[in-house]
């Protein structure tokens, strides 16, 4: 049963992100395009949606809380059994680990992208008062 619950998670936790991988394509490939411009920015969204697999995997598949079914957290303790009651309740920690994991990950990105957006906009807007001097 163990081996089950562990599969199940790793699949459940890989389609939130395929989910999540699909859903914000656009506004990071647009982000990215904006900011660096150039032909790599596509490789950075390879990189970003490589990223949000590998932290909502490790998010959603908790394998030190999986351990509890297979020994005893403490020598007088027994090990858990997983009851229907436990697959629901890990599945159900699976899709919110996996979805809590890759919005935090996407926050600190957006963050990121915002300030270097506003870097780039200062940026062209001192370039842009520049020329309008040199053509006066």
């Amino acid at each position: 049963m163990f081996f089950a619950l562990l599969v199940a998670s790793l699949a459940i936790s890989l389609v939130v992100c395929f989910i999540l991988a699909r859903i914000f394509r656009r506004p990071v490939d647009r982000i990215l395009e904006r900011l660096i411009g150039e032909q790599i920015h596509s490789e950075w969204v390879k990189y970003l949606r490589f990223a949000i697999y590998v932290v909502g995997i490790s998010g959603g598949v908790q394998v030190w809380k999986l351990e509890r079914y297979i020994s005893a957290e403490a020598p007088d303790q027994k090990i858990l059994e997983l009851t229907s009651e436990r697959w629901v309740l890990e599945i159900y920690r699976t899709v919110i680990g996996t979805l809590q994991a890759v919005a935090w990950m996407l926050l600190v990105f957006f963050l990121v992208a915002l300030i270097a957006f506003v870097i780039v906009k200062g940026r062209e807007a001192k370039q842009a008062m520049r020329s309008t001097e040199r053509s006066s």
